[in-house]
């Protein structure tokens, strides 16, 4: 699996969660956003159902409370698919070109909404306009993904419905994108909450993030 290389201040908002008071007002803060996380975002009058790289939507402001539609020019979307443009001859390489495009995405994207600011996590930068929390950027990443899908971008991989995990030890709400192996019938959660706006996000077996899975487990470095 592939090692994420931790950049300054990357985990901040995680360490934060350390402090009892704080992750206290964050399991409070997600599970009043629950309903929100629900897909019947898809519902809202604003939000475009059949989305393509020339139209679409993007949600930001914690749990979708600003939903803009934007769109790529043929130029931008070369630019942004250019990792997937010469298919991958396994799957594996065809989830690192994935992750690679919906970073790009989020960087495009980013100029576009006034997102480029947006931290990692619920807590840093919790407030700001233009922050996102894992409904905003689970609903983004899927619609990212089904962008691809329809271009014909991916080979070996088709876009699920989200996947929220709860439990005991997986820790308080917590929802992803996901995408599934068409061959194995192996799901992926496609997870860039935890990281700032633009960088690479996770890719990795869901059942193994259902667990409660987060960057700095040390049972994955």
């Amino acid at each position: 699996m592939t090692t994420w290389q931790a950049s300054p201040g990357r985990w901040k908002s995680l360490q934060i969660l350390n402090n009892p008071r704080h992750r206290l007002v964050a399991i409070l803060f997600t599970v009043a956003a629950l309903p929100a996380s629900a897909d019947d975002w898809m519902y809202r009058e604003e939000v475009i159902r059949e989305p393509d790289p020339g139209r679409f939507s993007v949600c930001f402001d914690h749990s979708c409370k600003t939903i803009v539609t934007r769109s790529f020019s043929g130029q931008e979307w070369q630019r942004i698919t250019a990792s997937l443009q010469t298919p991958a001859s396994v799957a594996a390489d065809e989830r690192t070109a994935i992750a690679l495009g919906i970073a790009r995405m989020e960087q495009a994207v980013g100029e576009k909404t006034g997102t480029t600011g947006d931290k990692g996590g619920n807590l840093t930068g919790f407030g700001e306009q233009g922050q996102m929390d894992c409904i905003d950027e689970s609903n983004n990443t899927t619609t990212y993904l089904k962008l691809l899908q329809l271009d014909g971008l991916l080979k070996f991989h088709e876009v699920r419905g989200r996947s929220t995990r709860f439990g005991l030890f997986a820790g308080m709400p917590h929802t992803t994108a996901v995408i599934r192996d068409i061959a194995t019938r192996q799901d992926y959660a496609v997870d860039s909450w935890f990281f700032d706006n633009g960088e690479l996000p996770v890719i990795m077996p869901l059942e193994e993030w259902e667990t409660g899975w987060s960057p700095d487990d040390e049972r994955h470095e």
